[in-house]
């Protein structure tokens, strides 16, 4: 099913479409989820939510702002984040390693070959020892600058220049693929 049929369907609220989607999607959307939420249970809820609110959203996309795959990990990523801010989620749970969140759980969830396929691993080393760390706690662990800013005491602007550095690298690197 091509992209544009697949919108369609969803703001038709087609069944098909939305069972297609998910048989598409799911694993790949489980698996932004997870770098971010270890625990099975409480992503696979997480997920639970943020498809509900795909497919009710789906108004919301604006194909001329990127793709629709981009649009959905974007609502999964921010709801994990969402819970990981939540009262109920503990400060401990983001004490795991970018390993834990990226290669490990992915290897169990079966998913290990999409994110090598694209070269996150390979990627992350072209970042110097500062700006891996920074990057890894803001998009793997769910920080936000403040948070990464006070937890290891770093001044703020400075933890915002590295994650400008980290983009522009990452970026000069992905033209070159």
């Amino acid at each position: 099913m091509e992209e544009e049929q697949l919108i369609a369907g969803l703001r038709a609220q087609d069944r098909k479409t939305v069972e297609y989607l998910y048989d598409k999607y799911s694993r790949a959307l489980f698996a932004v989820i997870s770098r971010i939420i270890t625990d099975h249970d409480i992503a696979e809820e997480v997920f639970h939510d943020a498809f509900i609110k795909i497919t009710r959203k789906i108004d919301g996309y604006d194909e001329s702002k990127g793709r629709l795959y981009t649009w959905m990990a974007n609502i999964c990523r921010n709801a994990a984040i969402d819970k990981t801010r939540s009262k109920e989620f503990s400060k401990s749970s983001k004490t795991n390693t970018i390993d834990d969140y990226v290669y490990g759980i992915e290897s169990e969830s079966g998913t290990l070959e999409l994110v090598d396929g694209i070269g996150v691993k390979e990627l992350l080393t072209a970042l110097n020892e500062e700006q891996r760390f920074v990057i890894e706690c803001i998009y793997f662990k769910g920080y936000t600058h403040s948070e990464v800013s006070e937890e290891y005491d770093i001044p703020l602007g400075t933890v915002k220049s590295r994650i400008r550095a980290a983009v522009n690298v990452l970026k000069k690197n992905l033209e070159k693929i």
